[in-house]
């Protein structure tokens, strides 16, 4: 059972602030009835939207990148923070990405979600130029689920139902599972480290090349994959991947699972309905307001 009255926050930078996409065809339908947008609320979204790249901006010129290497400093067990991997290859992958030599498996969907694209509202373009550098999400929309997102190389749910080592491996298995389709890995928080910087990320895929590798992502074997990509064990979203300022597609970092309680405010707290820092809904979410709650108990 997870303590969740002695969570420790985590220490992070500060807050810098898929289905087929659909064609472009048009079918009439007869005369267009135009609907005008009322000033106030024009005015309103262009000052929300100013307000948000301003901030952003601002916090992007406090970001700290001199955070020591975790790997090098005495390994503390505390509750809701699990065991770091160390040394892992890192490629980069996104929403809407089609098949290559390199990456067979389209991500037009992900392991949990048919409609991925769909509900991300797009192509996730992972150039550079066609993304925001100072929000990470692309430029032509605003995703509506989460674009700091990984894949990871395990999937908790096969065709019968749950996979036999699921129960056993998973340390949040019992309090998360729901029903018998339902993945307790989907959404999970990871913590990762690139040269100085942290990053904060939800796991929403499997990935890459094998998706049973458990010993790796909860024990801490090194990864089944050791040819394929220079061994790459874990895929980033463009958003992770900028954040950390990784400049090319490949990196060499370390990662951990972490509690929604501990991840502090940041980039990946500012967009998708499946953001737990949004969506008061969400299991996780729920999480959290139980953790506070018991703080201010503590306090008193």
């Amino acid at each position: 059972m997870l303590l969740l009255f002695s969570l420790p926050i985590l220490a992070a930078e500060p807050a810098r602030t898929m289905t087929k996409i659909s064609s472009n065809r048009s079918v009439s339908t007869g005369p267009t009835l135009v609907t005008k947008q009322n000033p106030t609320s024009l005015r309103q979204e262009r000052r929300n939207k100013t307000h948000i790249a301003t901030k952003a901006l601002r916090d992007n010129k406090r970001i700290r990148s001199n955070f020591p290497d975790p790997k090098k400093q005495r390994q503390v067990k505390r509750p809701g923070t699990y065991r770091w991997h160390f040394d892992i290859t890192a490629t980069y992958f996104y929403v809407g990405q089609l098949p290559t030599p390199n990456n067979p498996t389209p991500n037009t969907a992900s392991s949990w979600d048919s409609d991925w694209t769909e509900n991300f509202g797009g192509l996730d373009h992972p150039d550079r130029e066609m993304r925001c550098p100072v929000r990470f999400i692309p430029k032509k929309f605003t995703p509506s689920l989460n674009p700091f997102y990984v894949a990871l190389p395990y999937n908790d749910i096969q065709k019968g139902g749950p996979k036999p080592e699921a129960l056993k491996v998973i340390p949040w298995y019992k309090r998360d599972k729901r029903d018998k389709y339902s993945s307790v890995c989907q959404g999970m928080w990871v913590q990762i480290y690139y040269q100085g910087r942290y990053c904060f990320a939800q796991w929403e895929d499997c990935g890459p090349f094998v998706t049973d590798d458990w010993k790796y992502v909860f024990l801490g074997s090194r990864p089944k994959n050791s040819t394929k990509n220079k061994g790459a064990a874990i895929d980033l979203s463009p958003a992770v991947r900028d954040y950390l300022g990784i400049p090319g597609g490949m990196a060499t970092l370390h990662w951990r699972f972490v509690e929604f309680p501990l991840v502090p405010t940041g980039p990946w707290a500012r967009y998708g309905k499946d953001n737990p820092f949004l969506n008061p809904n969400l299991p996780k979410a729920k999480l959290k307001q139980k953790y506070i709650r018991l703080l201010k108990q503590k306090k008193r």
